[in-house]
């Protein structure tokens, strides 16, 4: 099917008011997330129109190459919609079904097919990426961030843990930066994102605003993605100063992947009764805030979750993921973390158990096994 027939047949992706919006320019298709109003999250809805139109763009010869981009200028993806989310849990909590599970399901096969795509994806993450936007960014070939860009795996915060296969990607990043991220949830600038390897080119926001015109006069006779980083990359480009290189030794320092989440949370507190000076304060106490203040059980489930992806393949770690995000949402802490920080916002979250040390050993490893047989997995075809 030509470029062309496939927006003739699909008028649901080309309509203002379709979530997610598909058009083709000069033999690339541009993908826009289309819920600017809520930070284009993603609905299931979502989910399943970018599955058929990935599996469109695939088998279509007149389609070289992918951009997907969001709606609107303050965001490319807020994340998963998580209120729908904890609704559906809510409701199979009380019915005891997991109605929720397949949002995942579906999520995680998305972003599975996006990472083992054979054409190149480009993904514009300008304004808020944050958890099911970073599934989608960060399998693309060609990951674009600006000025505006604030980049975050946030879950520990709301009983979560940073998943949509962050317990692989994040990996790119040294053991201490990656300890560090994905248990804070730090919110991370486009210049941080080149730093951690999260981003390949930072270039400023107004510059993406005119990047179709480029696009329509890129050529096809040469080296594709070359040609690619040329319509996305301005000539000359200067990359603004990343805040994290200036705190990579307290991260360094503090993060070390043979300490326990205990352990790391008593040198903060070590180091923030001897620390003077203002600015090492500052993030001493923002971190330690972040590490006693987000679930206790996610944060230790998620320490060994990251430890354990970086000897897993892509496929196990969406595999993974999926037990944990099972046991986290039917007995865990997610509920009860959207309910404080998204539903009544009283910022006051029941945790059960409430401190850290009171998280048993067994508890962790309960989280991090499988709740299904391994070829009853719903993932269990992932990578075959």
């Amino acid at each position: 099917m030509s470029a062309v027939q496939m927006q003739a047949t699909l008028p649901d992706t080309t309509t203002a008011e379709s979530e997610v919006l598909m058009r083709v320019v000069n033999r690339v298709a541009i993908i826009t997330l289309n819920r600017p109003a809520a930070l284009n999250a993603l609905s299931h809805g979502m989910v399943r129109q970018l599955a058929v139109l990935l599996e469109q763009c695939r088998h279509d010869d007149g389609i070289v190459a992918l951009v997907v981009r969001g709606a609107g200028q303050k965001g490319f993806c807020a994340g998963g919609d998580v209120r729908s989310l904890y609704q559906l849990a809510q409701q199979g909590r009380m019915e005891g079904n997991d109605g929720w599970l397949q949002f995942f399901v579906d999520e995680y096969r998305l972003d599975y097919a996006l990472h083992q795509f054979p054409k190149p994806i480009v993904a514009l993450m300008d304004g808020i990426t944050m958890g099911g936007g970073m599934g989608l960014g960060q399998a693309a070939r060609l990951r674009v961030v600006t000025e505006r860009t604030k980049m975050a795996m946030p879950e520990t915060r709301i009983g979560f843990l940073p998943d949509v296969g962050a317990t692989h990607f994040l990996s790119v990043m040294s053991p201490e930066l990656e300890l560090y991220v994905g248990l804070t949830g730090v919110t991370l600038t486009g210049a941080d994102a080149l730093h951690c390897h999260l981003a390949d080119v930072c270039v400023p926001a107004e510059w993406l605003a005119s990047f179709e015109d480029r696009l329509q006069r890129m050529p096809h006779d040469g080296d594709l993605m070359q040609a690619l980083r040329r319509v996305f990359e301005p000539p000359c480009n200067v990359v603004p100063h990343a805040p994290l290189a200036q705190a990579m030794p307290w991260v360094v320092r503090h993060f070390d992947r043979r300490s326990s989440v205990d352990r790391i949370v008593a040198t903060l507190r070590e180091s923030l009764g001897r620390e003077a000076a203002r600015e090492p304060r500052q993030w001493l106490q923002a971190t330690l805030d972040a590490m006693t203040t987000h679930s206790p059980t996610m944060l230790h489930v998620t320490r060994e979750a990251l430890l354990r992806g970086r000897q897993l393949s892509l496929a196990e770690c969406f595999q993974m993921e999926l037990g944990i995000v099972a046991r986290g949402i039917q007995e865990g802490d997610f509920c009860e973390g959207v309910r404080a920080h998204l539903v009544d916002k009283d910022h006051r979250p029941g945790w059960a158990p409430s401190t850290l040390r009171e998280i048993r050993p067994e508890r962790v490893m309960h989280f991090l096994s499988s709740p299904w047989r391994t070829e009853a997995h719903p993932l269990a075809d992932l990578g075959n």
